[in-house]
């Protein structure tokens, strides 16, 4: 299964692997996807879109089994206060769909924080942009291709 996110990571010559799994149980969330690839729960990040109050749109990638601090997410981005996005509006404004959103890829480059305990592993797992599938991606290198920074957001 190829990508938009896939693509773009080859195109670019940036190491990753993807892996997939089977979606059709509907458990798509990061603690079961983790279970069905025989990965670390600490080491499948979600993506989350949130709104801040002074910039916009912000993604923010954090590990499965945590919860986005909003307070820390609006102190990295720079805003006072930020909100999820909700679930009608991240196909219109990312391309993707809820459980299936990767950082990779979107609609506009929107700016993009990663959980600091990210740079813990050797490689993380984020959406590859569909059910289904995964991409195994050193933080640096995730990073580098979505121009993120890394931040304490849990």
């Amino acid at each position: 299964m190829k990508t938009n996110a896939t693509r773009i990571l080859e195109s670019r010559s940036i190491p990753h692997e993807q892996h997939t799994y089977d979606s059709s149980d509907g458990a798509i969330d990061a603690i079961s996807v983790a279970d069905k690839i025989g990965a670390e729960h600490e080491q499948v990040f979600k993506t989350l879109v949130a709104r801040g109050d002074k910039t916009g749109l912000c993604v923010f990638c954090i590990p499965g089994p945590f919860e986005l601090d909003l307070k820390k997410a609006a102190a990295a981005s720079g805003n006072k206060k930020v909100e999820m996005i909700h679930v009608r509006e991240l196909l219109p404004l990312t391309g993707y769909i809820r459980g299936g959103c990767s950082p990779i890829g979107m609609k506009k480059p929107y700016p993009t924080w990663i959980d600091e305990t990210a740079q813990l592993h050797e490689r993380i797992y984020v959406s590859a942009g569909a059910h289904g599938a995964q991409l195994l991606i050193s933080p640096a290198y995730l990073a580098d291709a979505i121009d993120a920074s890394f931040a304490d957001l849990t």
